[in-house]
Parts: structure tokens; C-alpha cells; sequence
């Protein structure tokens, strides 16, 4: 017990944030005078002080927790250009999105740009189209940005991973913890790396738990309850039931999705890893789509490239499984025992790995 009371007292104190203040001086160019430029606290979301931009230039000075997140937008823009306020003057064009400050900082702001473009070019090809283009390309359009959403998390999983000896992987940290499932950030704390005790660290890891989990208590409340069966149609038109996977030892994964679903396309490569790591353990997948349009659902599964048993009423929202199981968000998913209890939901990233380690690794 009580080295179970020192091992906790040691975990708050590295999670602490620090309470020191220190001066920020930022200065910066923007050639639409008259526009305001806000200096904003990435932990709380909130506005410090704002100016007016006059001659091209802007500049903001006060005081602000040491190492805090922070960030300059321009009025109505997008892009932010994200500091930290580590005691070193910063001067930001925000025409540019450069940065001269500390190396600490002026590295992010590289990243930053790098992981910048792909979004800005998605971006700006949407902005140019019709809403009738758009829907006429929505399925070219879903994988594209499908490939944009794989090549940030790539750079930003890279970055927090290579970035270890700064503050930099802080800002990162939703990737990360999408990516590793929350019970990462513990990890990062008993590994005692420098940034483990930032406040952004933290808020990152209680967003991604608050968005992965289920989101109302009858959600919560399947876990513990016998699965109820369900039956749509293969690709191939034949009828197939859940209950034909459950049992026999198995553990069996109902991945609730949709190829329209950027994040469901994201999250698929990691749910076919798992297959490949745990089926011959005795771990099974099902996939119940979303979809409404058989031609893309059909597509995406070659695309995605999931061996597993598809199933799918093609009712879009209207999907039996929206009912049966309370599913107002996708990708979602429950995992059901041998003995047909649902043991688990919203597995995703490395959560999911995790758990079947846990199961099939004895």
C-alpha cells in the first residue's frame, strides 16, 4: 500500500504543470491592415489580446505560463502559427507562416507548415468546386482526403516520436494519442520524458478519451450485456448472422463503419494489423456498413483491403445496428467474447491491440 501511495504521489507531481511566469514578446508582418491578429492560450482555447494590424506590423507583450502553448491567428483566417513561450522573443509572418524565434520553436513551425500544405491543398480544391461537383465526386474526394488524413498523422506520429529532447511532441498529441489509445500518457509519465507534465499533454489525452469513448450510459451499459444478433446482406447478396463468428473460443470484433467515413477509413489499417496479428489466435471481425450506395461500399472494401465478413442493410443511418446497439457516431465498434458477452467498445488505435494482447497472448 504504501508503495502504491509513493508510485502516486510521484505521478501528480510529474503531471503538475508549472505555475511560472515568464514574458513573451511577439512581433510579426501581415499586409491587410486594418484586419485584427489574436494571440490565443492553446490550453484554454482562449483569446489573450488582439491588435490591429497598422503599417503591415502587429506585436503583442505580457506575461504567460512558462513553456504554454500559444498561438497568433489573423481574423477569419484558418492557419494559426503555434510558439512556445519559452522566454525567447518570437517574430512571425503570418503572410508566410514562417517563424524566427528559439530552435524549439522555429522547428515546430517547420512541422507545422510541412503538415499545413496537404490540408491547404484539399482545402482549397473544395473551395474551388460546385456543391453539384462535389457530390458527383464525393467518392474520389473521401479518398483523397482519406490519403491527406493518413500522410498528417504519419508526420505527426513521426514528430512527436523524433522530437523527444523539446516540447514539440506536445503539440502533437492528439495524433499520438488517437494513434496509442490514452493509457499512453501514464506511460509517457512513468518514462519521465521532459514534456510529460505539460497541461496541453494532459487536456490532448482527456479530449481523445472523452471523444473514443461511448458517449451516453446505454452505450456504457452493453458492456456486460449478451450481444444481440444481427442479420444483413454480403456484397454477394447472401444473408449472414453475426451469431456465425461467435463462439468456439473466439473473440469477435463488430466494426461499425462506412466508406463515406474519413475517420473509419483512417482507422482501418490498424484494424486490419490486428486481424493479421490475432486471427490465428482466434480473433474474428465483422464489418456492418453504413452505407447506402452498395458500389462504394463494395469499392472501399477492395480498397481497404479487409478480408473479414462485410454485412450491410444499405439504410445509411437508418441501419439496424444504429438501433440494436445505440450507434450515433462512426467508427465505433463492440467486442464480444467466446461466451457472447460484449466485453468491450470503441477500441481503436493501439487500445485495440492492447485489449486482444491481453486475451489472446496467454
Amino acid at each position: 500500500m504504501r508503495q502504491k501511495v509513493f508510485l502516486l504521489a510521484v505521478y501528480l507531481l510529474a503531471a503538475m504543470p508549472s505555475m511560472a511566469q515568464v514574458q513573451y514578446a511577439v512581433s510579426g508582418m501581415f499586409v491587410e491592415n486594418g484586419k485584427k491578429v489574436y494571440l490565443i492560450d492553446e490550453l484554454t482555447e482562449k483569446t489573450i489580446d488582439s491588435v490591429v494590424v497598422a503599417d503591415g506590423k502587429f506585436s503583442f507583450s505580457g506575461t504567460a505560463a512558462q513553456d504554454a502553448l500559444m498561438a497568433v491567428k489573423a481574423q477569419k483566417s484558418k492557419w494559426a502559427t503555434q510558439f512556445f513561450n519559452d522566454g525567447m522573443p518570437v517574430i512571425i509572418n503570418l503572410n508566410d507562416s514562417t517563424l524566427k524565434g528559439s530552435p524549439q520553436n522555429e522547428r515546430l513551425t517547420e512541422i507545422n507548415y510541412e503538415m499545413e500544405q496537404p490540408r491547404k491543398r484539399f482545402s482549397d480544391k473544395v473551395a474551388k468546386m460546385t456543391e453539384a461537383d462535389i457530390k458527383a465526386h464525393a467518392s474520389e474526394l473521401s479518398d483523397e482526403m482519406n490519403k491527406m488524413i493518413g500522410e498528417l498523422t504519419t508526420r505527426a506520429i513521426r514528430a512527436f516520436n523524433e522530437e523527444r529532447n523539446s516540447l514539440i511532441p506536445v503539440a502533437f498529441a492528439d495524433y499520438y494519442f488517437l494513434e496509442n489509445g490514452v493509457e499512453a500518457y501514464d506511460e509517457l509519465v512513468k518514462q519521465q520524458v521532459a514534456f510529460a507534465g505539460h497541461p496541453y499533454l494532459k487536456k490532448m489525452r482527456d479530449e481523445v478519451a472523452e471523444e473514443t469513448r461511448p458517449k451516453d450510459g446505454e452505450k456504457m451499459a452493453f458492456i456486460g450485456q449478451q450481444y444481440t444478433n444481427l442479420e444483413m446482406a454480403a456484397p454477394d447478396g447472401k444473408m449472414h448472422k453475426i451469431s456465425e463468428l461467435v463462439g468456439e473460443g473466439k473473440y469477435v470484433l463488430v466494426d461499425f463503419w462506412a466508406s463515406w467515413c474519413g475517420p473509419c477509413r483512417a482507422e482501418m489499417p490498424n484494424v486490419v494489423e490486428a486481424y493479421n496479428k490475432f486471427h490465428a489466435k482466434g480473433f474474428e471481425v465483422v464489418g456492418v456498413s453504413f452505407d447506402q450506395k452498395k458500389a462504394a461500399w463494395i469499392k472501399a472494401i477492395g480498397q481497404l483491403k479487409m478480408p473479414w465478413l462485410q454485412i450491410s442493410d444499405l439504410k445509411g443511418w437508418g441501419c439496424a445496428a444504429a438501433l440494436v446497439y445505440k450507434v450515433d457516431a462512426i467508427p465505433d465498434n463492440i467486442l464480444i467474447d467466446p461466451q457472447g458477452k460484449i466485453i468491450d467498445r470503441g477500441l481503436r488505435g493501439k487500445a485495440l491491440h492492447n485489449r486482444l494482447e491481453k486475451l489472446l497472448d496467454k
